[in-house]
């Protein structure tokens, strides 16, 4: 990982292995796509060839992996990939190759941590002005093969991005309110652990931790007191996000669909 540090603040990147990871793959002097992944191509086990040399596959899959530790913005699409894993297809090493070939549009890219101002991070003698703040998404019945729900969250903390994940739900959702609380339940555990560990290092956060949640539905049942029937199988959660919310810890909020930052971890844009 490289750092580099200036007046706008401290920038992570890994543009070398970016352009070890185009060379390894013969892309050095490709055409950059504009996306990550194809929004029109659905991956499943059927549709190609098998290829004759799967390490092949795993390796670059791996690598990009690794990647995504300073490029939240491929997250999803090497979610997708790295689930034909054990029989991957030409269709599948395709879709790899589309990530490689968007790398290659900006191989430098990476995070930047900023200096916010008052509000934020800067307030260190000030607990009130240290703020946590998150947003989870969930793409309903989304696998072709499964139709399991991909949930996605990011985190920013003192408004600079410090946690994300992508990742298929491990049980089918009968309804997009299930899927999108499954999300909810997964971020808020995040945020609590990260709440943990700022206490740990000596910050004190007093302000509750906000949550951009676009599920009225799911935003209804965190809020409600009672259960309904069709809530039985996710009680657990219920219980989970609705205690942090009841004691303060946790502040729901309905964006805007264009304000909502975690749409990139569910879906292809």
């Amino acid at each position: 990982i490289e750092v580099s540090y200036s007046e706008v603040g401290v920038a992570l990147c890994q543009r070398k292995y970016t352009l070890d990871i185009l060379s390894d793959a013969s892309l050095s002097d490709c055409k950059p796509c504009d996306s990550p992944m194809d929004p029109l191509v659905k991956l499943d086990n059927e549709k190609g060839e098998l290829l004759h040399d799967p390490e092949k596959y795993r390796r670059l899959v791996g690598k990009l992996n690794y990647l995504t530790i300073t490029r939240p913005d491929i997250s999803f699409a090497v979610s997708v990939v790295s689930q034909f894993m054990s029989a991957p297809r030409t269709t599948h090493w395709q879709a790899v190759l589309h990530i490689v070939r968007y790398l290659k549009g900006a191989p430098g890219r990476g995070l930047i941590f900023r200096d916010r101002g008052h509000l934020h991070i800067a307030g260190y003698s000030d607990p009130d002005c240290l703020e946590v703040t998150g947003y989870s998404d969930a793409d309903w019945a989304g696998c072709p093969v499964d139709r399991r729900s991909t949930s996605g969250y990011c985190i920013f903390l003192g408004g600079n991005l410090v946690s994300w994940k992508s990742k298929k739900q491990s049980v089918v959702s009968r309804s997009s309110a299930e899927a999108e609380y499954r999300a909810m339940a997964n971020v808020t555990g995040e945020l609590q652990w990260i709440h943990m560990l700022l206490t740990e290092i000596g910050f004190s956060v007093t302000r509750p931790s906000t949550l951009h949640f676009d599920n009225k539905s799911a935003m209804h049942i965190a809020s409600n007191s009672v259960f309904h029937e069709r809530t039985k199988h996710i009680e657990v959660d219920c219980h989970y996000v609705r205690e942090k919310v009841n004691c303060g810890e946790l502040k729901l909020v309905h964006p805007r669909s264009e304000e909502q930052l975690a749409d990139i971890f569910t879906k292809p844009l």
